[in-house]
């Protein structure tokens, strides 16, 4: 079973950074994408970054310019920047993971989550 573990997710005030980390465990599965999404209560998760086999990532609008994804394949792992947060950046960010099998469905997201990490952006 893929395991996704999430983390530095916290607490900061507008204008500040934060840079979340993923990290992929259990089952040796090949990711052929990772990527982040957010959701706030009652809204549906939406997709904030991800990034797939050749490396291109892809943003939300609301979020292009202010963060970067990357991605370290030997580490199996996946970095979330994100600079100049804003109040509307609060959510619970959740990892993705979409197999190498599944490579067709790309950009949506794959079968695998992690537990989610809380950002809070608040004066």
């Amino acid at each position: 079973q893929v395991q996704l573990v999430e983390s530095g997710g916290g607490f900061v005030q507008p204008g500040e950074s934060l840079k979340l980390t993923c990290v992929q465990s259990g089952s040796p599965v090949q990711l052929y994408a990772m990527g982040w999404y957010r959701q706030t209560p009652g809204n549906k998760r939406e997709l904030v970054a991800t990034i797939g086999g050749i490396g291109i990532p892809k943003y939300a609008e609301s979020v292009s310019g202010r963060f970067s994804i990357s991605r370290d394949k030997a580490k199996k792992a996946v970095y979330l920047q994100m600079n100049n947060l804003k109040e509307e950046d609060t959510a619970v960010y959740y990892c993705n993971g979409l197999g190498l099998s599944q490579e067709f469905m790309y950009p949506a997201p794959g079968d695998y989550w992690g537990q989610g990490t809380q950002v809070t952006v608040s004066s």
